[in-house]
């Protein structure tokens, strides 16, 4: 049997198991990938928020990185923390140096609000990491944090994309789940494309992971031949279907469903 499309995260781990390397990897499987990884940081994470953070030597990712790529190859990478500006920019070289398409999320802070990037690497991030994204994927509050520009309606979210593209990355999608309304819009541009993706919004308390799951998604997507609007595209519904089934863990915010495309198709009657 020939191996399916393999794809490699960049990030740190969640031992809670809902976002970071865990999250990415749970993705891929349910996509048809093969998942591989670079560890970045590790973190003491619950459903309550992330007690603890300890990055990675830039040798070590180094290694990782090198291991994987010179071996087994890759046909997409996804980024997540990076956590300080030396292993951004050791990150950003690396896939300088690669020929696959890169999905970097760039990850500043937990959805508990715990600082998963140091402030002094967001200027790394923008001047290193965004030049060689061929689609990046902040939310609202990333959108801020590296551009300064606040987004209250959809229409800030093409001022945002604008100042967001100006960093170099080739595709943005700004994810709009943090405005009020009964939708979900997020926007992908590459400054002359534009498809507004929309999903109904699910009342679910239970969404931890849906930054690393939806960049994630687009990156598998992305292994198998899709286009960046088809990629984007199709990455959308699937996280939309696992953050309806996101389920109650621990005494804080559960995880979104990472199976819910397996489990519905195992529950689906045979055609006849």
């Amino acid at each position: 049997m020939s191996a399916p499309p393999r794809v490699l995260t960049v990030a740190g781990s969640d031992s809670g198991g809902g976002a970071g390397i865990q999250a990415d990897l749970k993705t891929m499987l349910a996509l048809g990938v093969h998942g591989m990884s670079v560890i970045t940081a590790v973190t003491a994470q619950n459903s309550l928020g992330v007690q603890g953070a300890w990055e990675l030597p830039a040798q070590a990712v180094r290694a990782q990185f090198r291991s994987v790529v010179d071996d087994i190859g890759v046909q997409a990478v996804k980024t997540g923390m990076l956590a300080s500006a030396e292993l951004v920019e050791t990150v950003a070289e690396l896939l300088a140096g690669t020929d696959a398409p890169v999905v970097v999320d760039p990850v500043g802070v937990s959805k508990h609000g715990d600082p998963l990037l140091a402030a002094t690497a967001l200027d790394s991030v923008r001047t290193k990491l965004l030049p060689v994204a061929t689609v990046a994927t902040p939310n609202l509050d990333e959108v801020a944090q590296l551009t300064g520009v606040r987004v209250d309606s959809e229409r800030r979210m093409r001022t945002a994309a604008e100042a967001v593209l100006a960093y170099g990355p080739r595709w943005v999608v700004i994810k709009g789940g943090h405005l009020p309304g009964g939708e979900a819009a997020d926007l992908l541009t590459d400054g002359a494309e534009e498809h507004w993706l929309r999903a109904a919004r699910h009342d679910n308390r239970h969404t931890h992971g849906t930054g690393c799951t939806l960049a994630s998604a687009i990156a598998a997507q992305l292994a198998k031949g899709r286009s960046v609007p088809e990629a984007v595209t199709d990455a959308k519904e699937y996280v939309t279907g696992a953050i309806a089934g996101g389920f109650a863990l621990g005494a804080g915010l559960g995880p979104v469903d990472h199976r819910w495309n397996l489990t519905t198709r195992a529950a689906a009657p045979p055609r006849a």
